[in-house]
């Protein structure tokens, strides 16, 4: 069915991109940047411009959402029904926990924007972790920083990853077929089928939004660490070791929530 458009020749440049400026992005606005681009106005032109811009930059967000399930699509091919994505934040910091995440999208509502947390602003993680609740399960665990004292990182990482499984068991209405690790190494002692994927948060949906479900929670858990113990300022440096860091650790020691195990935090 063919848009009604208003006729374009009555109206100024500004009431044009007035009218532009909060239409959906979909094929209705192909052919209204078409119309636009026959405009003898350069600024008319440069509107259109601007609309066929945003068509480009959606199409490729949705391309790069098929691209992402290719594998997870053949490995439900394959008899896998349920596979659950895995990732991390948190490991290298001096502070705070590691926050492992477990995510189970759904195929039919796709959730565009997906990649690497740490290639998305603070802004655009957040926004998509409101979008990623209502759309899929998502489990959280995570390992204290005495427990990576006690254990080291490694072993504590996989603790958080199987709490964060055992969160998101509740949510499912069968046990899952397989797990989908970020990283080149499967969390032991689990009686699920797992593969390990190396760069996963950057090529697998189900891991890009367990790595965003992870960092933000992780954030959120330090921000509130950063009203406790102000002198470290974890609200900026989230616990890692910035200079910033490091001189408040030499001016007041180390707080509770410390890796003393780290070699760079006062005993």
């Amino acid at each position: 069915m063919k848009m009604k458009y208003p006729d374009f020749d009555e109206l100024t440049i500004k009431e044009i991109k007035d009218y532009t400026k909060d239409l959906e992005t979909d094929d209705s606005l192909i052919e209204l940047a078409n119309i636009l681009s026959e405009d003898e106005r350069k600024g008319v032109k440069r509107i259109a411009k601007k609309l066929k811009n945003k068509l480009a930059k959606k199409e490729a967000v949705i391309a790069k959402w098929v691209n992402m399930n290719s594998l997870q699509e053949k490995l439900e091919s394959n008899g896998y029904q349920a596979v659950i994505g895995i990732d991390e934040a948190g490991r290298g910091p001096l502070a705070g926990p590691v926050v492992a995440a477990a995510v189970l999208l759904d195929s039919t509502k796709p959730i565009y924007g997906l990649d690497d947390s740490k290639k998305l602003s603070r802004e655009k993680r957040e926004k998509l972790l409101e979008e990623i609740k209502k759309k899929a399960k998502v489990g959280i665990g995570q390992a204290s920083s005495k427990e990576i004292d006690k254990y080291n990182i490694r072993e504590a990482t996989f603790a958080a990853m199987k709490r964060a499984v055992k969160n998101l068991l509740p949510q499912l209405e069968e046990k899952p077929d397989l797990l989908l690790v970020d990283g080149n190494t499967v969390i032991p002692d689990l009686k699920i089928d797992q593969k390990a994927v190396i760069d996963g948060d950057a090529k697998i949906n189900s891991i890009a939004a367990a790595s965003i479900a992870a960092k933000v929670s992780r954030d959120q858990i330090i921000f509130e660490y950063a009203e406790e113990y102000p002198e470290y300022n974890f609200k900026s440096n989230k616990g890692y070791g910035t200079a910033e860091h490091i001189a408040a650790l030499e001016e007041h020691g180390s707080s509770p929530i410390h890796r003393k195990s780290f070699g760079r935090v006062p005993k």
